[in-house]
């Protein structure tokens, strides 16, 4: 029988490289050719996949008939992510209106009322205690993730929401403690029920390494994310990013809980354990 230590190297090597084959990407100067050819004067969007309402623990990704497929788990390659915010003045009532203020780098603010710029570290409604329900922001701290599945030339956009935020950015950080760029790695995003402080059910975004690349895709997916990177950054925030699937913004993602308020604001959380270390990667 294989003892702990044999079994540990058997399940490293089987996550090594991931089977993930890049070839089905146009090289990058085809990519340039299309693209300003296809897109002048054209917004260039991408399928949203949303948080579920209520703890649900499945994606629902358009297909190609129209339709949603519902599967647990997401996998894939991320060849960009960012920080958004976003503000809208009234609560969700069920518009698709465009945020009052956004901004697509987490730093400066755009008010289209006032056409205006503001910094967002400094703006009132940056600041926790201001939202409509709970202690969270009135301006929402999203996070933009743009991921590869195989075969697929185009992302999926996942905007991942406050209460999402933390996993995302423990990720980040351990991929960058073991020099890894987020495009020479395969990503699993999973999902995970939890509670705030009243009661509510709602969903929170894990994320996991699932493998590395091997040389030759890692290196197909960084030349693609390079040329990607200028076009997905400027891709217009709306309502359909932050409202959960089936659901709106005031099913429970708005409310951070005691922990996540505590966590932001420096103080010691009371609920928080150690990290767990099997759940790194």
């Amino acid at each position: 029988m294989p003892d702990k230590e044999t079994t540990a190297l058997a399940t490293q090597s089987t996550t090594a490289a991931a089977v993930f084959d890049a070839s089905f990407l146009p090289n990058t100067a085809d990519i340039m050719e299309v693209m300003e050819a296809n897109m002048e004067g054209i917004d260039l969007r991408f399928e949203k996949v949303k948080v579920p309402s209520g703890g649900g623990l499945s994606w629902k990704v358009p297909n190609e008939d129209g339709g949603a497929d519902s599967i647990n788990e997401l996998i894939g390659v991320i060849i960009d992510h960012h920080p958004i915010n976003a503000y809208w003045a009234k609560e969700y009532s069920g518009e698709k209106n465009p945020p009052d203020c956004s901004s697509l780098d987490g730093i400066t603010g755009i008010d289209i009322d006032l056409n205006s710029k503001k910094p967002c570290a400094t703006c009132p409604m940056n600041q926790y205690g201001t939202a409509l329900k709970g202690k969270g922001k009135a301006c929402k701290n999203m996070h933009r993730v743009y991921l590869v599945r195989e075969g697929e030339i185009f992302p999926l956009l996942i905007a991942v929401p406050p209460t999402s935020l933390e996993n995302f950015k423990q990720y980040a950080r351990r991929l960058t403690a073991k020099m890894r760029k987020s495009s020479s790695v395969l990503t699993k995003l999973t999902l995970a029920e939890a509670k705030n402080d009243g009661g509510i059910e709602f969903s929170k975004i894990e994320f996991r390494r699932a493998g590395d690349l091997e040389k030759e895709s890692a290196q197909k997916m960084s030349e693609f994310a390079k040329t990607m990177k200028p076009y997905l950054r400027q891709i217009a925030i709306d309502a359909d990013e932050y409202n959960t699937e089936g659901g709106n913004a005031t099913d429970g993602v708005v409310n951070v809980s005691d922990a996540e308020y505590n966590d932001a604001m420096g103080f010691q959380s009371t609920d928080a354990g150690p990290e767990d270390p099997s759940k790194a990667w």
